[in-house]
């Protein structure tokens, strides 16, 4: 007679476990560190992804068309002055005969310049600013806040204004203006970041092995608010680029021959009617930076941070 144990046994036979049932263990992907990931979502965004092809294109046709083109930014022809574009003046030519293809790629490289050494600047002063504020906290950042209110007090125009009188109108003026008080967004916002930051495992981690502050600052703080910062910096450049055609617009900024965009849309706007060419153009030029550089902007926002995403 069998026993219970033993009619079991015969009834229930355990069968060894297959490979196919560990499919759920298998890892779909490498592991990617942070910036991989990001630039794996980034990649998934077309939106960014276009912008990102359009930027590229823009400052590489800047930097080439000047030095390839048969014609300079200021060599006169008054022969074939404000002809429309024809094949071999692609844009057409401006009052004096100048090729405004060649112009208007002289003034993209100008306005990249300016915006991009203007960001630069805003990035250097507002992060060493800010981390410096958040780091050391109360009364020193009380006081530096407070100088930061009476900085970003000063209307931008009437610095733009003061500056040309004293050291002339022209590129490092209005880089000079823009820098006065372009770093005060970045100071804030590397303040807010860094705030959150300190209060981290890590930086204690750091004072405890003796780490200098402007060390902790540099090597913990920063690199960690790098995300944050970048995304920024792709808003300050066409902030900037904007601001470098305004105050050309007005006849503040770049002077003729030099070409800027801002003053290639001053001087389109005064012949709209008669020649729309030295308009359009420009303008075209001038929406595809700003585009692009928005587009970049919000789609590095969303892979550096998902938790910003919209």
């Amino acid at each position: 007679m069998q026993t219970p144990n033993e009619s079991t046994e015969t009834n229930f036979k355990f069968a060894p476990v297959s490979n196919k049932s560990l499919t759920g263990e298998v890892i779909v992907r490498p592991s990617l560190n942070y910036w991989q990931d990001a630039w794996r979502r980034l990649k998934k965004n077309r939106l960014a992804m276009a912008g990102l092809i359009i930027l590229v294109t823009l400052i590489v046709l800047a930097i080439i068309v000047p030095f390839v083109s048969s014609y300079d930014y200021q060599t006169q022809d008054l022969k074939i002055k404000n002809i429309g574009p024809t094949a071999k003046h692609w844009f057409g030519t401006d009052d004096f005969g100048r090729d405004v293809w060649t112009r208007v790629w002289w003034g993209t490289r100008i306005s990249l310049f300016i915006g991009i050494t203007a960001a630069l600047i805003d990035l250097v002063v507002g992060v060493i600013y800010g981390g410096i504020s958040a780091y050391y906290g109360g009364k020193v950042d009380e006081i530096m806040q407070r100088s930061i209110e009476i900085v970003y007090a000063i209307p931008f125009l009437l610095i733009a204004i003061l500056l040309i009188m004293v050291i002339g109108s022209g590129v490092s003026s209005i880089i000079i203006a823009y820098s006065i008080t372009g770093w005060v967004p970045m100071a804030r916002l590397v303040r807010g970041q860094m705030l959150t930051l300190k209060e981290q495992e890590f930086v204690l981690a750091s004072r405890t092995l003796g780490a200098s502050p402007m060390r902790i600052i540099m090597r913990s703080l920063i690199p960690n608010a790098l995300g944050i910062i970048i995304v920024q910096i792709t808003f300050v450049v066409p902030s900037a680029i904007f601001t470098e055609a305004f105050l050309s617009f007005i006849g503040l900024g770049v002077k003729p021959p030099l070409a800027s965009l801002g003053n290639l849309l001053s001087d389109g706007a005064n012949y709209i009617r008669l020649y729309p060419h030295r308009l359009i153009f420009p303008t075209i030029i001038f929406s595809l930076i700003l585009l692009s550089f928005n587009l970049l902007g919000d789609g590095l926002r969303d892979a550096l941070d998902p938790k910003m995403r919209k």
